[in-house]
């Protein structure tokens, strides 16, 4: 999901919450919560339902935050090295060939002396 989607889809359900709460306040319709605590086998149900859901998402929320921690904003360290590695292979790379256009060709090269 793109960032702005799941914006979107949370703000959507924390209206959808307050609507919810406001509703319940002013009397729009009201849950009937005196059942579900009369009847005791309800009222586990619900509670037992309500810690799994929380501890499922404590678990996505726990691996979220470790993967974000543990994933590099950059390069590894011995990604670093290996660059610095190339530049300095690249480097001796271009003093070998200067250091061959300056030097005389051997005397018994094709162009050489005759």
């Amino acid at each position: 999901m793109r960032p702005s989607r799941a914006i979107a889809f949370w703000v959507i359900v924390i209206a959808a919450l307050l609507f919810v709460e406001v509703a319940e306040l002013t009397h729009l319709f009201t849950l009937p919560v005196q059942s579900a605590l009369g009847n005791l086998l309800s009222f586990v149900f619900a509670l037992v339902f309500t810690t799994i859901l929380a501890l499922i998402g404590a678990l996505f929320v726990g691996i979220y935050i470790s993967q974000r921690l543990q994933s590099p904003g950059g390069f590894t360290r011995f990604e670093e090295e290996m660059l610095r590695m190339r530049k300095d292979v690249e480097r001796i790379s271009e003093d070998v060939q200067e250091l061959r256009r300056r030097a005389p060709p051997p005397p018994n090269s094709p162009e050489g002396p005759a």
